[in-house]
């Protein structure tokens, strides 16, 4: 189980948003690239950076600032926001994105899917984001007609391997995951699975070990640390057994 400490950034700076809500926002730092480091230092075994301008617009604005990370760490990244182009796709696996996070293309555009199957293999993974048990597009803006259960079959049957599974409306918000929702997703699922959104406490991440399911594959935490709920370390000694 990798514990993805989790680095959004909106307008240059690291942040982090309740419910995908723009307009609800915390910055944690104004050097995204230095707030990469310090996990790196606490002995992160993998990143996990959004670019919450991209995912909203499409536009990868905040480019650069990734490029820098990845630049700057040992570590793997894993990034989304706005992969829904060729274009887009080729920039991050060329500047060393080790796995891609395809969200709003994988469900409006499966002619792209396709394509970033046959060039990344393994490393895409699909953002699978749920706003009452349909899948989110458009930076959590917008709900479409397709379920996750569907979606997942779906993605499944275009070769695709894993997937980051967030419930909208836990993420941000220190209520909790949605185990429940995470069980009955992978129950279904042929997929790997890494669960976001709704970490609060170290008891969240016992009950995730608890429920023993082999295609959980990661986790990803981001306010909960910032805010210093538990530390990375205790973090990853929930799994280390």
């Amino acid at each position: 189980m990798i514990v993805f400490p989790a680095v959004d950034i909106q307008a240059g700076k690291a942040v982090r948003l309740r419910r995908g809500d723009f307009d609800d926002v915390t910055v944690f730092s104004d050097d995204p690239v230095e707030l990469a480091r310090y996990w790196q230092d606490q002995g992160a075994e993998a990143l996990h950076v959004i670019d919450l301008d991209a995912a909203r617009t499409g536009e990868l604005a905040n480019f650069p600032i990734v490029e820098s990370i990845v630049k700057a760490l040992d570590i793997p990244v894993q990034y989304g926001g706005g992969v829904r182009s060729q274009k887009a796709l080729a920039l991050m696996a060329g500047v060393g994105v080790h796995w891609v996070v395809m969200g709003t293309a994988a469900v409006t555009a499966l002619h792209l899917l396709d394509d970033a199957v046959n060039w990344l293999g393994e490393r895409l993974v699909v953002g699978l984001d749920c706003t009452d048990g349909m899948v989110a597009t458009h930076g959590w803006q917008e709900r479409s007609q397709m379920s996750a259960i569907r979606f997942v079959k779906v993605l499944a049957e275009h070769g695709v391997q894993r997937v980051v599974y967030t419930d909208t409306a836990r993420d941000g918000m220190l209520g909790g995951p949605n185990l429940p929702g995470l069980a009955d997703l992978a129950e279904v699922s042929p997929l790997e699975i890494i669960l976001s959104g709704g970490i609060a406490l170290l008891d969240d991440l016992r009950r995730l070990k608890r429920l023993d399911e082999p295609k959980v594959v990661g986790v990803i935490v981001g306010r909960a640390l910032y805010e210093k709920s538990f530390t990375l370390a205790d973090a990853q000694a929930v799994f280390a057994d």
